[in-house]
């Protein structure tokens, strides 16, 4: 039992990366700012409902656990943010991680003179600023409400990029995602509306020399003297602080200088291609610096294995790989030394290898005709295609990998539909409706289709042999094709419209797709397609079916190697292989 606990705890430690860890931290700062918002936006009922909410709000905050978890994630997230912008190599500004880099950077200077004003005077003076004080100095005594709008909209943009890089690739996202932009709008927007309100209520009050006697007192404000104090303070922290970036800056050129000095490195992609890049930068990093295509579906977080490469020669000399490094690796279940991260890997001379996963560049060719008339009906040959043994697949990869995966079956098959002249249409999870016919006659159409069924075929071999060193087993799949008159039109609602083909022959491809489980082939081909596109009678063997929705059984022709079909429709390539 001991050691069982010993060994999960080793795991859950390996897992663990400074990312995970700015990002609880986040989370628990983010949850402040949320009760304090909700707290602002009383201001809309009252100054009264302000400070019963305050009550309930310090009460929980304060507690003596809750504090030293707050502050602690405070400290910590504001150390990792000087350390990240130590750390990032690379700054571009087509992504939205530097804006949140420099916005929470910013965070820290804005807010530190109001903790110490509120939090630090409490304690060093017993001073008891709330609501009603606060607002009189915001509104009345100074004009720093300005200052303190850009710092509620700056720590709320920035948490909101935070939450949102957090759950996007959460299977739940997409249905959460309405709700959470209308909290995301509406919170900050009655917090402002709260703080105004709140404070033209005190910019009345305060003419009232009753109120002023009753909320501007020594205990509340404290002396001159005090604040003076407190604005030294205050001054020192920030000076402080600012001096901490200033030294993450010069370390990031001091860093680089050594790297200049310390020579170049060589990187050897294995297809003939080499960049020079310094000491320290991880594999990743230098394909990005020298825009070299490098799959990498979670970005660089270590949360995937899709920028894997193998190293070639001796990898003895590599620095050993991280925790989190290793604790991927183990996930996927590769021991092979000679297999890395690119993420993570920073090598410290010259390296060469080769990537396991080549980055996915292809760029769907969308040149097949657009149909003449919207809502037209017309002859098509619909084609289904579907991924066996995802969810086995699922079960044992990381999720961006199945992802990876699976987005290269779609690929591969979305090649071969467009080479033959079909149109991709329809992506359903691990599969994929594919459209033959829409620039093209009939006979025609169900010749692209039969031959867009065998280029599956060999595309999906040249993908298993790439994917070999990962896969326990090939890839597989089934094909489903018939044809018939369809309605072929924009189909949904206001910005959710697609193109697509609705129609009995549409059901009963699918139907047949399904049915390549039970029959144990690759594809299964309609009589209908058959007969159309010329092929002989005994070309393949024919079975009668029961195809769900439908009365009689229908006529199919059963094909076990979906590669013969290639030479079926086109002879001379019988003579070619």
């Amino acid at each position: 039992m001991a050691a069982t606990a010993s060994t999960r705890f080793s795991d859950l430690s390996r897992a663990i990366s400074v990312r995970q860890v700015r990002l609880v931290c986040g989370v628990i700062l983010f949850a402040y700012v949320v009760s304090h918002f909700l707290n602002h936006a009383l201001g809309n009922i009252s100054v009264d409902a302000m400070e019963i909410g305050v009550y309930y709000h310090m009460l929980f905050w304060q507690f003596l656990p809750v504090a030293i978890v707050f502050y602690t994630a405070a400290l910590t997230h504001m150390g990792l943010g000087i350390y990240a912008l130590y750390q990032r190599r690379q700054f571009r500004w087509r992504t939205v991680e530097p804006l949140q880099l420099v916005l929470g950077l910013s965070i820290p200077a804005l807010v530190m003179a109001h903790v110490i004003g509120v939090r630090l005077g409490q304690t060093l003076y017993g001073h008891q600023k709330l609501y009603p004080q606060e607002l009189y100095l915001f509104f009345v005594a100074s004009n720093r409400i300005w200052t303190m709008t850009i710092l509620l909209l700056i720590a709320w943009v920035h948490g909101c990029i935070g939450i949102y890089f957090w759950l996007r690739l959460k299977p739940f996202f997409t249905r959460a995602a309405p709700y959470l932009l209308a909290a995301a709008v509406l919170i900050p927007t009655l917090s402002l509306l709260g703080v105004y309100q709140g404070g033209r209520s005190v910019e009345v009050e305060a003419d009232d020399g009753e109120w002023r006697t009753h909320n501007l007192t020594r205990r509340q404000l404290g002396t001159t003297a005090e604040a003076a104090m407190l604005d030294r303070i205050t001054g020192g922290l920030t000076a402080g602080y600012l001096g901490l970036l200033a030294l993450a800056l010069l370390a990031r050129g001091a860093r680089a200088l050594c790297e200049r000095r310390g020579g170049m490195i060589a990187l050897s992609y294995g297809n003939g291609k080499t960049v020079r890049v310094p000491k320290g930068l991880s594999v990743l990093e230098a394909s990005l610096r020298h825009n070299v295509p490098h799959a990498s579906v979670c970005g660089g977080r270590a949360r995937c294995s899709t920028c894997r490469i193998r190293i070639i020669g001796d990898h003895g000399a590599l620095p050993e790989p991280s925790q989190r490094e290793a604790f991927v690796l183990t996930r996927v279940g590769t021991s092979d030394p000679s297999i890395r991260l690119a993420c993570q890997l920073r090598p410290t001379s010259d390296l060469s290898f080769f990537q396991l996963f080549t980055a996915h560049t292809l760029s769907a060719n969308t040149q097949a005709s657009t149909p003449a008339r919207i809502g037209q009906e017309r002859y098509l040959v619909s084609l289904f295609v579907d991924m066996r043994g995802s969810t086995q697949l699922a079960e044992k990869r990381l999720p961006f990998d199945t992802v990876f995966i699976v987005n290269r079956f779609l690929g591969a098959v979305s090649q071969a539909v467009i080479e033959n002249g079909g149109q991709p249409n329809q992506f359903v999870g691990d599969g994929m409706l594919a459209l033959f016919g829409l620039s093209a006659d009939p006979q025609t159409a169900c010749r692209q289709a039969l031959k867009a069924a065998a280029g599956i075929a060999r595309h999906i071999d040249e993908l298993n042999e790439l994917l070999s060193h990962d896969l326990r087993q090939p890839i597989r799949f089934g094909i489903g094709i018939h044809g018939g008159e369809v309605i072929i039109g924009d189909i949904g609602y206001r910005d959710h419209i697609v193109f697509t083909a609705l129609g009995d022959a549409v059901n009963v491809a699918a139907r047949l797709q399904d049915m390549t489980k039970t029959l144990a082939c690759e594809a299964i081909v309609s009589e209908e397609v058959r007969r159309t596109a010329g092929l002989a009678d005994d070309a393949l063997p024919q079975q009668e079916v029961a195809i769900r929705g439908r009365d009689e059984p229908m006529a199919v022709r059963v094909v076990a190697d979906a590669r013969e079909l290639s030479a079926l429709v086109d002879p001379g390539e019988r003579v070619a292989a």
